[in-house]
């Protein structure tokens, strides 16, 4: 198995407004982008356990034009509530980062 951060270019989380947090994983090349985008691991029941979201809190967005696979989750709290801990959204990528991915999809 190969970590996902080894074929991807960028992969962040950001605030989507005080409601929701956005993922992005961005790709090098449309090869990679296929291959990856067509991949089990990357499935959004499979990122919905990972982030520990229900189904009907996450969305998944296809960017072929940006070689990009984005993720909207709805927040467990709103930004900035006393019980929020992470303001920002920037810190919930680390669950995608080192996500196993089938070798074959690594170019």
């Amino acid at each position: 198995m190969t970590k996902l951060y080894e074929g991807a270019k960028l992969i962040r989380s950001k605030n989507a407004g005080p409601f929701a947090i956005t993922f992005d994983i961005i790709f090098p090349s449309h090869e990679q982008f296929k291959k990856i985008a067509s991949c089990h691991a990357l499935a959004v029941e499979h990122v919905a356990a990972l982030l520990g979201v229900p189904l009907d809190k996450i969305k998944r967005y296809d960017l072929p034009l940006a070689n990009a696979i984005k993720f909207s989750i709805v927040r467990k709290y709103p930004a900035g509530d006393f019980l929020d801990d992470d303001l920002y959204g920037c810190q919930e990528h680390r669950f995608l980062v080192n996500l196993d991915v089938p070798d074959e999809v690594r170019v």
